[in-house]
């Protein structure tokens, strides 16, 4: 069946995993993995703390060509090389579709990708004002003398 989806699966190469016994593989997300069917609408990674999910949705955006720091494929910055070798161990079975752009955002580097966005001078593609400002819950300039004001 032809799909037009941009991913519909991504499977674990489990025969090529080195051993189940060492990190990422004895996370239970990992450990359990065989193959896991992306919805064409959204998909859910539930677990407990610990369980694998950051781990396998960063190893995910990697095997699809994103920058483990997060941004876009075209981002290739570091500031510490921290992710996992499992996307290596990873395959993803791609519908028909190719998608014209795409964004890997982590949580714990937002700030790095916002900070990289403005050095590389291409706020414009991201709504034309800093990151850093969009991502504050009030639109009011940050007031030191009042506290709790901005921030």
């Amino acid at each position: 069946m032809v799909s037009n989806q941009f991913a519909i699966e991504v499977r674990l190469m489990r025969t090529k995993v080195p051993s189940f016994d060492a990190y990422p593989f004895s996370l239970p997300a990992i450990r359990s993995l065989g193959i896991l069917a992306i919805h064409p609408a959204i998909t859910f990674f539930v677990g407990e703390n610990g369980a694998g999910k950051s781990t396998l949705l960063e190893a995910i955006a990697v095997a699809a060509g994103f920058n483990p720091e997060g941004g876009t494929k075209n981002f290739r910055f570091g500031t510490r090389i921290s992710h996992s070798p499992l996307h290596e161990y990873l395959g993803i079975t791609k519908g028909v579709r190719r998608p014209n752009d795409g964004f890997f955002l982590r949580a714990e580097s937002f700030f790095n990708v916002a900070t990289e966005i403005e050095r590389l001078g291409v706020i414009n593609s991201y709504g034309g004002r800093s990151l850093h400002e969009q991502s504050r819950w009030s639109k009011e300039p940050v007031n030191q003398s009042s506290p709790g004001k901005g921030s």
